[in-house]
């Protein structure tokens, strides 16, 4: 009894602070449902304030990269394809590769990135979710790399804003497992687990983890919390993700993944004056990683539709790098596979150190 109420007052408090906390801009929501038959598939929801120019892209094996910071520039060659959601035109937002692995980029305001300097190779903050996709299979594999803290992350202004980017990234893989690195005081902080199925944003993840034990020992058949803010989120996208059903049919299942994370969104035009971190869904996507199948949901258009990686030449001599242009606010209108609708493109170039 001690114990519950404690973990009451600690949620309440910890409610409390976050509903005073520095409003925001971006209000996602991420979520890995673990299925029948090893099925697994990540979701996501973009929500965000302004207008942000969207597109799909495919990226070979084989591109030379650098970390977009100048001379001391990280520099690697991507050792896997992926097929990734752009943002602004300059950075990767969301994606996975052909191995299943799948990096997600969500809002943290409590994010605090190490002083850049030209001690160690610097990489672009735009470029974080591309770095994993380019050189991992697995979330072992990328932590394993990315708990040595081998790079400075340079982050700047979100572009047209005057609004700094502070972020955290999320991993699961095609086993299943998850990771989520936040860096906290200049260095990065990693939580590495199977368990570790959802993510929204404030508060840092430990904090996170507290409320969903509060909410899951009240259990969420008895009351579940329904506003916008993230721990409210994060709180139903714990509880459903682990209350649909495993289902064998591995289509039934990729829909009931899609009706949490429409649960989780904010609906288009929302706007609390007082809440001004509460954001409209501009698009979701959903990522079957078994399958290789990655969906992409926008609000202002009828359809989902979806891209089959085992259907795109990843080869670093032939494969070639391909857009899917998704239009003003992503409103072009795609139904089914819409894997041969893309068009060969110069890759963008990532933003970086001016």
């Amino acid at each position: 009894m001690t114990s519950s109420i404690g973990l009451r007052a600690f949620a309440l408090a910890l409610t409390a602070m976050m509903a005073t906390a520095p409003s925001l801009s971006q209000a996602c929501t991420r979520l890995v449902y673990l299925g029948a038959n090893n099925q697994v598939v990540t979701a996501r929801s973009m929500d965000w304030r302004y207008e942000m120019p969207t597109d799909l892209w495919s990226f070979p094996r084989g591109m030379a990269r650098n970390g977009e910071v100048g001379p001391n520039s990280l520099t690697w060659t991507s050792n896997y394809g992926s097929v990734i959601t752009s943002g602004y035109g300059v950075s990767t937002s969301d994606g996975m590769n052909e191995a299943g692995l799948v990096a997600n980029l969500l809002w943290l305001a409590e994010a605090d990135y190490p002083k850049f300097d030209n001690s160690r190779p610097g990489l672009s903050i735009a470029l974080w979710a591309q770095y994993v996709l380019d050189n991992f299979a697995t979330v072992a594999e990328a932590v394993a790399v990315l708990e040595k803290d081998p790079f400075v992350i340079y982050s700047d202004s979100v572009p047209g804003l005057q609004l700094a980017t502070t972020l955290h990234l999320s991993l699961s893989d095609a086993s299943g497992d998850s990771a989520i690195i936040e860096y906290i005081g200049g260095k990065p902080v990693i939580h590495h687990s199977r368990n570790y199925q959802v993510m929204t944003n404030s508060p840092t993840f430990d904090k996170q983890l507290a409320l969903d034990d509060y909410w899951k020992e009240i259990g969420g058949t008895v009351m579940l919390p329904g506003t916008n803010r993230a721990a409210d989120r994060f709180a139903r996208a714990s509880f459903y993700v682990g209350a649909i059903p495993k289902d064998d049919n591995p289509d039934r299942a990729l829909a009931a993944v899609f009706s949490v994370i429409r649960n989780v969104s904010v609906p288009l035009g929302i706007a609390t004056q007082d809440q001004p971190n509460i954001s409209s869904t501009r698009w979701r996507t959903v990522a079957d990683q078994q399958r290789k199948l990655y969906f992409f949901e926008s609000v202002l258009t009828p359809n989902v539709f979806w891209v089959d990686l085992k259907a795109i030449d990843f080869s670093a001599d032939k494969g070639k790098v391909k857009k899917l242009d998704l239009g003003p606010q992503q409103s072009n209108i795609f139904s089914g596979d819409a894997t041969a609708q893309f068009k060969d493109a110069a890759p963008f170039k990532f933003l970086g150190k001016p």
